[in-house]
């Protein structure tokens, strides 16, 4: 059985935990637009080259189409390069969506993810949007890494966020897939929990879980 103590924010990653992952069809669909080593920047814990950039917000959208237009054939659209970045994000399980609303009754849940505005705008808007809810029903609030301008596993994207949300490390519970991120977060007093694919959280929801 998990126990986590005295906690009163929980802060969420969203790739692999939140919401899942295709990251195979992703590398799929880039390689069907012509563009043959698009694997070398892109991995489920963590992205490279522009594609790192994309995600610390030091490129815009218009940066980052411009970038894959250097590696692809002149025919290739903006549309179908946002339409193969978007696939490596899937689905919300509706026991994840349940899970969330849940939670909020109970505890400050905030996101902490390291992700773009094509994901969040268009990926994660166009999931939330099935179930007729913003992502802001869910999340207290959203630390986002192209908005911060830094990324897990940095230190210091951690750091902001405790000291915007005025709280105590030891209060807080991180769900994170990444064991980079994990480390990190315990390294500076977080309480944490590795998350493995689609796993069922629903242990969260226990009373036990919380003594």
């Amino acid at each position: 059985m998990k126990h986590f103590k005295n906690i009163n924010t929980l802060i969420f990653d969203f790739g692999g935990v939140i919401i899942n992952l295709d990251l195979p069809q992703c590398i799929l669909n880039f390689k069907n637009l012509g563009i043959e080593n698009i694997e070398q920047h892109l991995s489920n814990f963590g992205q490279s080259g522009f594609f790192l950039d994309f995600e610390k917000g030091n490129i815009g959208v218009n940066e980052f189409r411009s970038e894959i237009h250097k590696l692809a054939p002149d025919s290739v659209s903006d549309s179908q390069i946002d339409d193969a970045w978007c696939s490596f994000l899937c689905d919300i399980p509706s026991e994840k969506i349940e899970l969330l609303a849940a939670l909020k009754k109970r505890f400050r849940i905030v996101l902490l993810s390291n992700t773009n505005p094509l994901h969040i705008e268009v990926s994660a808007a166009g999931e939330f949007a099935k179930v007729g809810k913003n992502i802001s029903d869910f999340f207290d609030k959203c630390y986002l890494s192209y908005e911060m301008k830094m990324a897990k596993p940095d230190a210091e994207i951690f750091e902001s966020l405790l000291a915007s949300e005025h709280v105590m490390a030891n209060r807080c519970l991180f769900l994170d897939d990444g064991l980079k991120n994990i480390e990190q977060a315990k390294n500076l007093g977080i309480q944490t929990y590795l998350v493995d694919q689609r796993e069922d959280l629903s242990f969260l929801l226990n009373d036990e879980t919380w003594l």
